[in-house]
């Protein structure tokens, strides 16, 4: 039996869900995906099962992927994915609701923001926050984000990259790319288009992503794997094989805007927090710092130590349940924050 009002943390990613519940951690891990039936709109799977379906439906049967680039795409699927989730997690019977932290990307509109609040409410939440991604990765990854020292997030996303150099418990200087694994598996996907003349589907450029991409090829022996998809000429089944030095070149425009995100809220930064962040290094948190290779390509393009986190793809599931337990220390500082802008702006205007 759960308590009377549960506390529950989402991740509320493009590609995965992740939900955090208070005392538990994290109870659920599912791709973003529904599949529902055309002609009916009822709802036929959810998470791993309609994922199953992506690329393979009948007709009759259309599998979503309501989230995209971190923001809702279709917004009345990812009520319907989130009240699936929420009544999993809390359980059908709940005298409460619970309260609801979901994680947006730092750089989404207010209209944006509100969206995200209002599907968790109608999907059952009894009070719906929002946190800044950069900011529940700090929290998850346990680093003490409350003193006054700088710390530098960088959370590679499915659907978008957050840069953020954070202290005193907020968020200083960030920066948000609406660019994540989804992007880099578009990138393989249209490469092995090119190159090859083959036409492969999302779940196998993200198994090649995942096998053989290498974010800092260093010249020594390539990996490779063997690829199956439709011959674009005479339109029947294929067989190739890529080598990661093949697959670097693919995604080498995605890797270079990570970077050059990372350089700019470098450059942006205060000369103080930029001396903790020499001391401390880089965090890498989310499913694209598990990417070969991109730990050793942002130190190196950068010269600071970049690392990742214990657990990248937990990590901002975590700090949202966290966060909860935090609401006062975090709404103070975002007051202090708004008075701050507020104080910056009339200055300009003055």
């Amino acid at each position: 039996m759960f308590h009377m009002s549960a506390d529950i943390g989402i991740d509320l990613g493009t590609a995965n869900i992740l939900v955090f519940l208070k005392g538990r951690g994290i109870v659920l891990k599912e791709p973003s995906v529904v599949a529902m039936d055309n002609s009916s709109g009822r709802v036929i799977a959810v998470g791993s099962e309609a994922r199953r379906m992506l690329g393979r439906t009948p007709g009759n049967i259309v599998a979503i992927r309501p989230l995209r680039d971190g923001v809702i795409a279709d917004y009345d699927v990812t009520e319907k994915m989130l009240r699936y989730f929420i009544g999993k997690t809390a359980g059908k019977r709940l005298f409460f609701k619970p309260r609801v932290m979901v994680c947006i990307p730092s750089g989404v509109t207010g209209v944006e923001e509100r969206a995200v609040k209002q599907a968790a409410i109608q999907a059952g939440a009894r009070l719906a926050y929002v946190i800044e991604e950069p900011l529940a990765a700090a929290l998850g990854a346990g680093l003490d984000i409350s003193q006054p020292g700088g710390t530098m997030v960088v959370d590679i996303g499915g659907g978008t990259t957050d840069v953020a150099v954070l202290s005193l418990g907020g968020i200083v200087h960030s920066l948000s790319l609406r660019l994540g694994g989804d992007k880099f598996d578009e990138a393989i996907m249209k490469y092995v288009r090119r190159e090859f003349n083959l036409a492969i589907g999302e779940r196998t450029a993200e198994e090649i992503k995942m096998e053989v991409a290498d974010a800092y090829p260093n010249g020594g022996s390539a990996l490779s794997m063997r690829v199956r998809g439709r011959d674009l000429v005479d339109g029947l089944p294929k067989e190739i094989k890529v080598t990661s030095n093949q697959i670097y070149e693919a995604i080498k425009e995605n890797l270079a805007a990570v970077v050059g995100a990372v350089k700019e809220v470098l450059e942006c930064t205060p000369p103080e927090l930029a001396a903790d962040i020499v001391d401390k290094g880089i965090v890498l948190t989310g499913g694209g710092a598990l990417l070969r290779g991109i730990d050793t390509l942002l130190g190196n393009e950068t010269g600071l130590n970049a690392f990742l986190a214990e657990d990248p793809l937990s990590c901002v599931a975590v700090g949202t349940g966290r966060a909860l337990t935090m609401l006062n220390v975090l709404n103070a500082q975002h007051k202090r924050r708004l008075i701050r802008k507020a104080i910056r702006q009339k200055t300009y205007a003055g």
